[in-house]
């Protein structure tokens, strides 16, 4: 996509919705969260730093920090080509999937404290029927993403 193409303003503008979800959902920095939505969309799908930069305005730097981020945490990968020293980055084919597989494992986690809190506040106390509110709506959201996945 070039600045020439005629829908380049309203593909910055997806990029940007796409920034501040991932830091509103995921608390990824908005830089992050350009990287991701500009690797998204971008043509090719594969990358060097400067390209996404000059893309979606972020500096060298502020790059580097967030590539590590999005590496490190499995979103993107980054490669060199045979001869060149230049890294390229693309979305990992399964970051999305990996995503969810953190939310399901994250709402599993917090339906085993709320469960260890009913036992400690008693089974029939006011205070064990508030706990398994929580315990009962994190174990069915964790059994219903579970099941869609297969």
């Amino acid at each position: 996509m070039t600045k020439s193409d005629p829908r380049h303003e309203q593909v910055l503008e997806w990029v940007e919705r796409v920034a501040m979800f991932c830091t509103a959902e995921y608390g990824v920095p908005p830089i992050a969260g350009r990287v991701l939505g500009w690797l998204m969309i971008c043509e090719p799908a594969e990358q060097s730093a400067d390209e996404i930069g000059a893309a979606i305005g972020a500096s060298r730097a502020s790059l580097a920090t967030n590539m590590r981020v999005l590496v490190d945490g499995g979103f993107v990968r980054r490669r060199t080509k045979p001869g060149e020293r230049t890294h390229y980055f693309r979305m990992v084919d399964d970051a999305w999937e990996t995503v969810v597989r953190r939310r399901v494992t994250s709402l599993t986690a917090f339906r085993d404290v709320a469960a260890e809190g009913m036992s400690l506040a008693g089974a029939d106390s006011p205070r064990a029927n508030r706990l398994r509110a929580a315990h009962d709506v994190y174990d069915w959201m964790a059994k219903r993403l579970s099941e869609d996945r297969r």
